[in-house]
C-alpha cells in the first residue's frame, strides 16, 4: 500500500476539551467534523483537499468507535449523492472535494439535495483551486451556490476560524434546511496553527441507526408536484432563516473603527483577510495582529449576504472598497443591489480598481489600495508607502518551469512509442484527459489536441470515426483513476455501444496519482479497509470491449510501440483498448525507500539501478533528449577539447527505468548508455570480484597507456 500515511498526525485527532490542537488546516477540519458529532463523511480526493481523505482513512479505528461512518467515494457525484442521508433523518454528514471541477461532476446530487432540502445539517468542503497555483479552469464555486441557493461560507483563514465555521455550518444548514459548502483555499488547507480543542462527539444518531428506522418525506423528493413547491420555500423559508442565522449569531466579522473621517470603509471575503490586513500593515493602516484604521466587514458566509450588515456598514460612507477575488464580481453586483434597496449613495469600488482576474496577493491588495485611498482618502493615501518597482523583472529572468512527469515515470514510455508511431503513420488526432499523462501535451512529446474532463478520454475521441479513406483512428488516453471514476461507462462503454473505431490507452500505474497514491479498484496493493486487484481489462471486456491488449510493464518501448501500431492499422473495427501497466514510480519510491532504509539499517544487502553515458561515445545526437524528457537527462560539455557538441548526462536521481537508452535509437539501447548496479552491503564474494575487475583492468589501463607513450616517441 502506498498511500501516503498520517497515522502519526490522527493521534491528534484524540485532543479533549481544552487541550491545545497544533497541527495543519486539514487536519483542524477534520478535527472540527469529529467535535460537531458528523454521521457519515464521503468525497474524493483532489488538491487542495486530498489529505482530508487520507487522514479520515487513517483515522478509520477512531471513526468506527465514535459511530462515524466514513467513505472515499469513487467520484464527486458519488459523495454528493451520500448527502441523501440528511435529507429525511437528522444525521450530520460531511463530503469533499476539489471545486470547481469536483462540483460540476456532483451537480446532478447537489441540485436535487438543494431543492428538497434537508433535515440534517449537510456540509460540502470545497477546495477552491483558483489562481496562478492552481491547475484547473478559473471558475468561482459562488457561482454554484447561488444557482443551488446553498449558502456559502469563506472562513478567515486561520485555524480557530475554521474549526468555528465548520460547527456553525452544520447549525447554519439544520436552521435553514439547506446544504452549506465551506469553502477552503490552498492556503488555509496548508496553513499551520493551534487551537483549543473540544471533545469529539457521538453523533446523535448513527446511519447505522436511522437504517433500522427508515423514514420518509416525499414533499422532499424533487418529482411533481413537490418540486414546483421547493422554490417557494427556498424564498419564502429557507432563505429568511438562513439570513436569519449568520445575522443573530454574527458569522461575519467587523474590524476597526465604526466610522473614519474621510467615510470609507472595505468589505473582504473571509478567506481574503489574511493578505488585506498584510496590505494594510504595509500601508500603515494596520499591525501584524489584526487592529486597523479603517473599517472592514469581513464577509465569513459571502452567500447569503446580511441586507441590515451590509446597510449598517455602508450608511454615513462615500465609498467602499469590496475584496472580491476572481470574476464575475458577483459580490459587487449584489452590493449595489442592496446599497440602492436601501437608498444609500456610498459608492462600491471594486473591479474598476482591482485586477478582474488572478490571485489577489497582498502586493496586488497593497496596489489597490493606494489607488483606493488615493482617489477616496488622499490625506491617507499620502501616508502609503509607495510601491518601488523593481529594477529588474526578476520573474522575467526565472527560468519557465512547465509541469512535467516524474523521474521513472511509466508514462513516458508510452508517450515515446506513440511519437515513434507518429514518425511511420503521421500525426493523428489524440484526445487527452485529466491526470500526470495530461503532461504529454507539452514538449517533447507535443501529443494531444483536446481534454475535455476527468474520466473524459475516450468520449472526447467519440466523434472522430473516419472512414478507412477518409483518415487515421483518433487516440485517446486516459488514467486508472479516471477510468474507475467516469471513464468505464462514459468513454468505454460509449464507444462499445457506438461502434467508435478509436484507439483508447488505459495508463494503468496502479493508483489514483495524479491526486495522491490513493488506491483504487484497479491497485495491487493490498488494503485492509477496501477491495483492490480488479483488473481493468475485465472491466472493458465486461462491457463488451473485444480488441483489448495488456501490457503489463510499458517500459518495453518495442512492444508498446509495435501494439499500438497494430492498433492504428488492424483492419478490425470497434474500439481498441491498450491497457499499458507499470505502477507509478513516485509512490514505487515511497514505498521502497522505507523498505530500502530498513534493510541497510539492520546492513543488509541493497541493490539500486542506475543509467549513465560514456562521453567518449556519444555522438551528441541527443535523440535520447528528444523522445524522453527525464528530469534525470539532461546535457553536459563534452570533455574532449576536439569536440564541441555537448554530450548527453544522467544525473545521480536516475532510478535505472532505461527509457532514455531505449529511445536513443527506436527502441534499441544506445551504445553510449551503460547501467551500473550499485551494491550497499555487497557480499564477500562480490567484493572480491570488484576488487579482481578493478585490478583486471588497471593492468589493462597500465598497458595501453604504455602502448599510446611508445607511438607518442
Amino acid at each position: 500500500m502506498a498511500e501516503r500515511s498520517f497515522a502519526h498526525e490522527v493521534k491528534k485527532l484524540t485532543a479533549g476539551e481544552g487541550e491545545v490542537f497544533t497541527g495543519e488546516g486539514i487536519l483542524a477540519v477534520t478535527k472540527a467534523l469529529l467535535q460537531s458529532g458528523v454521521a457519515y463523511v464521503g468525497g474524493y480526493q483532489g488538491s487542495p483537499i486530498s489529505h482530508l481523505m487520507d487522514v479520515f482513512a487513517d483515522a478509520s479505528e477512531m471513526l468506527e468507535e465514535l459511530g462515524v461512518h466514513f467513505e472515499a467515494s469513487a467520484s464527486e457525484a458519488t459523495a454528493a449523492a451520500m448527502l441523501a442521508a440528511s435529507v429525511n433523518y437528522p444525521l450530520r454528514g460531511a463530503v469533499a472535494w476539489k471545486s470547481v471541477v469536483g462540483t460540476n461532476v456532483a451537480s446532478d446530487a447537489l441540485s436535487n439535495v438543494a431543492s428538497g432540502g434537508v433535515t440534517g445539517g449537510a456540509l460540502i468542503i470545497v477546495g477552491e483551486d483558483y489562481g496562478e497555483g492552481s491547475s484547473i479552469m478559473q471558475e468561482r464555486t459562488h457561482a454554484f451556490a447561488m444557482k443551488s441557493q446553498m449558502w456559502l461560507v469563506d472562513p478567515r483563514p486561520n485555524l480557530p476560524s475554521i474549526v468555528e465555521a465548520v460547527e456553525q455550518s452544520f447549525r447554519l444548514s439544520e436552521a435553514s434546511n439547506t446544504p452549506v459548502m465551506l469553502q477552503l483555499r490552498i492556503r488555509s488547507c496548508h496553513m499551520s496553527g493551534s487551537f483549543v480543542a473540544k471533545d469529539n462527539v457521538r453523533p446523535a444518531l448513527t446511519v447505522g441507526e436511522a437504517a433500522a428506522a427508515p423514514q420518509r418525506e416525499t414533499d422532499r423528493i424533487v418529482l411533481p408536484p413537490a418540486n414546483f413547491k421547493h422554490e417557494i420555500e427556498k424564498i419564502e423559508k429557507r432563505w429568511p432563516a438562513g439570513v436569519a442565522y449568520v445575522r443573530d449569531h454574527k458569522l461575519n466579522e467587523w474590524f476597526g473603527p465604526k466610522q473614519v473621517e474621510s467615510g470609507i470603509g472595505v468589505i473582504v471575503q473571509g478567506g481574503m483577510y489574511n493578505n488585506l490586513n498584510r496590505a494594510l500593515e504595509a500601508a500603515g493602516l494596520a499591525d501584524a495582529y489584526g487592529a486597523c484604521d479603517l473599517p472592514v466587514y469581513c464577509l465569513n458566509v459571502t452567500y447569503p449576504l446580511v441586507p441590515e450588515e451590509v446597510s449598517e456598514f455602508c450608511k454615513d460612507k462615500k465609498a467602499v472598497l469590496i475584496v472580491e477575488e476572481g470574476q464575475p464580481e458577483f459580490i459587487e453586483h449584489e452590493l449595489n443591489t442592496l446599497i440602492q434597496r436601501a437608498g444609500l449613495a456610498t459608492r462600491i469600488v471594486g473591479k474598476d480598481i482591482l485586477p478582474r482576474t488572478g490571485d489577489y496577493t497582498a502586493q496586488v491588495l497593497r496596489e489597490g489600495l493606494a489607488k483606493f485611498l488615493g482617489q477616496f482618502a488622499p490625506h491617507l493615501g499620502r501616508e502609503v508607502v509607495p510601491i518601488v518597482p523593481l529594477e529588474k523583472d526578476v520573474a522575467g529572468e526565472i527560468p519557465a518551469r512547465p509541469a512535467g512527469l516524474c523521474t521513472g515515470c511509466p508514462e513516458r514510455p508510452v508517450f515515446t512509442a506513440m511519437k515513434l508511431v507518429e514518425r511511420e503513420l503521421g500525426p493523428t488526432h489524440v484526445s487527452a484527459d485529466i491526470g500526470c499523462h495530461l503532461f504529454s501535451i507539452l514538449p517533447p512529446f507535443n501529443l494531444g489536441n483536446t481534454t475535455m474532463g476527468y474520466g473524459l478520454g475516450a468520449a472526447g475521441a467519440s466523434a472522430f470515426k473516419p472512414k478507412a479513406e477518409e483518415g487515421k483512428r483518433a487516440i485517446a488516453v486516459m488514467g486508472d483513476g479516471g477510468f474507475w471514476h467516469n471513464g468505464l461507462t462514459s468513454g468505454i462503454g460509449n464507444a462499445v455501444f457506438n461502434k467508435d473505431d478509436t484507439l483508447t490507452v488505459i495508463i494503468d500505474n496502479g493508483y489514483s496519482a495524479a491526486t495522491g497514491g490513493q488506491d483504487i479498484l484497479s491497485s495491487r496493493a493490498d488494503n485492509k479497509r477496501r477491495v483492490t486487484r480488479n483488473p481493468i481489462s475485465k472491466a472493458v471486456q465486461g462491457v463488451g470491449g473485444k480488441w483489448v491488449r495488456e501490457i503489463s510493464r510499458t517500459y518495453n518501448i518495442p512492444l508498446m510501440r509495435d501494439t499500438i501500431r497494430e492498433a492504428m492499422t488492424t483492419r478490425e473495427k470497434g474500439p481498441k483498448v491498450i491497457v499499458a501497466q507499470s505502477e507509478c514510480m513516485l509512490n514505487r519510491q515511497r514505498r521502497e525507500k522505507k523498505q530500502k532504509a530498513a534493510m541497510l539499517k539492520a546492513g543488509k544487502r541493497v541493490v539500486r539501478e542506475r543509467f549513465g553515458v560514456d562521453a567518449d561515445t556519444c555522438t551528441g545526437d541527443h535523440s535520447c533528449v528528444r523522445l524522453s524528457g527525464c528530469p534525470s537527462l539532461t546535457i553536459k560539455s563534452n570533455p574532449d577539447p576536439l569536440r564541441q557538441d555537448p554530450v548527453a548526462h544522467v544525473e545521480n536521481s536516475c532510478v535505472g527505468c532505461g527509457v532514455c537508452g531505449e529511445v536513443s535509437h527506436a527502441a534499441v539501447l544506445c551504445p553510449s548508455f551503460f547501467r551500473a548496479t550499485i551494491v550497499a552491503n555487497p557480499t564477500r564474494l562480490e567484493r572480491f570480484k570488484a576488487k579482481l575487475s578493478k585490478a583486471v583492468i588497471a593492468r589493462f589501463q597500465a598497458a595501453g597507456e604504455q602502448r599510446r607513450l611508445a607511438r607518442a616517441f
